[in-house]
């Protein structure tokens, strides 16, 4: 257990002193720091509670997402009633309820049937707050209504929230890594905070992720019609005039009903055309949307898809050969900073409906340099108080265990850095919380070390003893608090998430600085004593 190869002392050494020179650039002056080399730019960042960001109150369009609930609706009474083999005049939105009429009066009772099983329960069965999400009844002799109830809509208005708040943290923090808070507030608004904005640039680009919905369908053009000829005439049944974002021409007629929505996209990067090295979106389908895809363009070869996003119709190419692998290309006359918003906007869903900002401002920091600066003084404060400790129980050892503690610190700083995380207040107290932690394995190895010397073990032998014996206990130990920061990190948001992060880097250095570093100090001084004689080290 003490016996160290040439290459893991390297190894160990190589690890200390690369953490040392991660660590170094957070306390360097930003001109100090400009001057770095780029590789060398690594750092991690300060909280929206330590130096301020942007505050961003939005609220979701409930209207617009009632409209898209009818149009499904109307899809799903359009397929029910032709399943049944009925006939009908398209229905239509009436108030607040969808509407069919069936041509044949007799046909009401078949129809009703068959439009029945379209109401699901909402609610809990269990508390008795179960009620249908809609409320399908005959009107007259040949009508059918369906509206949806109440709670129906404030259900789905609330599954609406919860899925743009997962969103726009996918578009603003997709590495999860910079503390964004994203949370609900009433019944359709949501509160973004992120730190460190500091810029009109940032501000906006943060404005441009909340204001795009990102919904991308994929549509075939009509074949022989034009969109200047439908405006002259008759929109054919089953098309659409959508506008096109470059103008040229500036309509498209398109189906209305799309082949493939965004949902299907497996992947969305940025690139470049290979033959004119223009910035392009490259995507790739999931496995049913890529069948789907190749289907449609194995029948459809030489007819126009359109590509459309958020309302317009951003690329129309024709359709040369059947595209069966499931990847395509949009082109559009793109800058290279409107294609990775893009792809990250598609990469991280479409929005369910609308968000218009209510207010925004960038926020100072709330308390600052002085909890920097209390943060900095515990640390100092929980070190020195752990360092005399551990020097006046253990002696030596504790000198290593204070090195080791030591160098735990400078890991976590160091990790975060490389992983351009953000420290918060939460994140401080982690940081000073895991400095006491990273002496309790030191302490179980030291006092396992005193219990061999006690029964008669030689101080070499309790001393490889005390490592090799407490492993099991430190890491069964570790283990259990490691998993619930995990669990912190998963599910929580904002401070918790924060503190969650130097928890769980605190354990993963703490394993290595007390089974590593401090075993490593330890063999060190073995080799420096005469072996035939070591005095007791504890």
């Amino acid at each position: 257990m003490l016996h160290f190869s040439r290459w893991k002392t390297i190894a160990t050494l190589a690890i200390c002193l690369l953490g040392v020179l991660l660590t170094i650039p957070n306390f360097l002056t930003q001109a100090r720091y400009d001057r770095l080399p780029k590789f060398a730019q690594n750092k991690f960042g300060l909280g929206l509670d330590l130096r301020g960001g942007a505050h961003l109150l939005t609220s979701m369009d409930l209207e617009e997402l009632r409209k898209d609930w009818f149009l499904s609706l109307q899809d799903d009474v359009r397929k029910r009633l032709r399943d049944a083999k009925l006939t009908f005049t398209p229905p239509g939105v009436q108030g607040g309820s969808v509407t069919v009429r069936v041509n044949n009066p007799s046909d009401q009772a078949a129809a009703l049937a068959a439009l029945k099983p379209m109401s699901q329960t909402v609610g809990n069965v269990f508390a008795g707050t179960a009620v249908p999400d809609l409320k399908i009844e005959a009107v007259g002799a040949d009508v059918v209504t369906i509206t949806p109830t109440e709670p129906a809509l404030n259900e789905r208005a609330a599954q609406a929230i919860g899925a743009a708040i997962e969103v726009i943290r996918k578009r603003l923090d997709p590495d999860g890594t910079k503390e964004v808070a994203v949370l609900r507030q009433g019944r359709d608004r949501i509160l973004v905070q992120q730190p460190g904005v500091e810029t009109e640039k940032e501000l906006e680009d943060i404005r441009l992720k909340l204001k795009q919905t990102a919904k991308m369908t994929f549509h075939l053009v009509h074949p022989t019609m034009s969109a200047e000829e439908a405006k002259q005439g008759r929109v054919p049944s089953g098309y659409m005039l959508v506008p096109s974002s470059d103008h040229n021409p500036p309509e498209e007629l398109i189906e209305t009903r799309p082949i493939l929505t965004g949902e299907q996209l497996d992947s969305a990067d940025g690139g470049r055309d290979s033959r004119t090295n223009e910035p392009v979106i490259n995507f790739r389908f999931k496995t049913a949307g890529a069948r789907i895809f190749g289907r449609v363009t194995q029948e459809n070869v030489g007819r126009r898809f359109a590509i459309v996003l958020d309302g317009k119709v951003i690329s129309a190419p024709v359709i040369r050969d059947a595209i069966l692998g499931g990847t395509g290309q949009i082109s559009g006359n793109f800058t290279v900073e409107e294609v990775n918003r893009q792809s990250t906007l598609l990469k991280s869903g479409a929005l369910p409906a609308k968000l218009k900002i209510e207010e925004e401002r960038v926020v100072g920091a709330s308390l600052g340099q002085d909890s920097i600066d209390q943060g900095k003084r515990a640390g100092y404060i929980g070190l020195v108080g752990v360092a005399g400790f551990m020097i006046f129980a253990y002696g030596l050892f504790g000198v290593f265990a204070v090195i080791g503690a030591a160098l735990h610190v400078v890991l976590v700083l160091a990790l975060m850095s490389l992983m351009g995380s953000t420290m918060t207040l939460p994140g401080i107290a982690g940081v000073v919380l895991t400095i006491g932690m990273a002496v309790d394995a030191n302490v179980l190895i030291y006092e396992r070390i005193r219990e061999e010397l006690r029964n008669g073990k030689t101080p070499l032998a309790a001393i490889d003893g005390g490592f090799s014996r407490a492993y099991a206990t430190i890491i069964d130990s570790q283990l259990t608090t490691f998993i619930a920061g995990l669990l912190m990190f998963a599910l929580g948001s904002g401070p918790i998430k924060g503190f969650a992060v130097t928890l769980t880097l605190g354990i993963i250095t703490t394993v290595f600085t007390a089974f590593t570093v401090t075993r490593l100090l330890a063999a060190w001084w073995l080799r420096m004593q005469d072996r035939r004689a070591v005095p007791a080290p504890l």
